[in-house]
């Protein structure tokens, strides 16, 4: 149920939603003072707007209306600081149609506004994914190690024989009657190779964030107002002139 503007409890509108007379999204009531009503809207490139209290339509608990449109606040109320005390009769005052008063009680000429709109660039952030690969593959490279090993070699050595070997070997041996062979057995060492697998090193893998700052830019559309045919009588042609 919605309330009149002298049943509002003021301090419950605050972080409240706020809209137009279209409907229009104007933001979120931000504060509340003696003549105005700051209402924010935006994230990044925030506008704030001083609306005075009298322009307030209804408030139904979750929506205060105002009797303004998008536009008339965008045009009137935008601004970064909050208005006079006195602003509120000056508000009135400046949502009426104003005239010029003339010299010598002659007719007061009617003022038209015509609002200019320009677009301002609304920059957001959106999170997005990538993904890292880490990859092993096997490198091949050839080791050499010297191993040092034992083998047994054969000599011989002639030397003269006493006589005790002399008489020895004559009792217990006749020459031999054919081709005989002695074997003598050699050691020696091979060397025999195995690979064993061990951890050599380990590799850390770390996430963190890095900020970074991007400029961004584009093109936005203002609009600026020309007067054509605007001089007044006794003026020859038509004038075109820039505001």
């Amino acid at each position: 149920m919605s309330s009149t503007t002298s049943n509002i409890d003021w301090n419950d509108v605050i972080k409240k939603e706020a809209r137009g007379n279209g409907d229009e999204d104007l933001g979120e009531v931000q504060e509340v003072g003696q003549d105005y009503v700051l209402v924010q809207r935006g994230m990044l490139n925030k506008e704030k707007f001083y609306i005075p209290r009298h322009l307030v339509e209804s408030y139904d608990g979750d929506v205060l209306r105002f009797r303004i449109s998008e536009e008339d606040a965008e045009t009137r109320f935008l601004r970064d600081s909050p208005p006079r005390s006195s602003s509120t009769a000056d508000e009135r005052e400046s949502s009426m149609p104003k005239r010029d008063k003339t010299v010598g009680g002659e007719a007061e000429a009617e003022e038209t506004t015509v609002p200019l709109t320009e677009e301002k660039l609304d920059v957001s952030k959106r999170a997005s994914k990538r993904e890292a690969t880490i990859t092993k593959e096997p490198v091949t490279e050839t080791k050499t190690v010297e191993v040092p090993v034992t083998h047994e070699e054969i000599s011989v050595e002639r030397r003269p024989v006493s006589s005790d070997t002399t008489t020895r070997t004559a009792a217990a041996e006749r020459p031999v009657q054919s081709r005989t062979e002695t074997k003598v057995p050699l050691k020696k060492e091979e060397v025999e190779v195995t690979k064993q697998p061990y951890v050599k090193e380990e590799v850390a893998v770390k996430k963190k964030p890095v900020t970074e700052t991007r400029t961004v830019s584009d093109e936005v559309t203002s609009e600026k107002v020309k007067v054509k045919g605007a001089g007044g009588e006794g003026k020859v042609g038509e004038e075109e002139e820039d505001v």
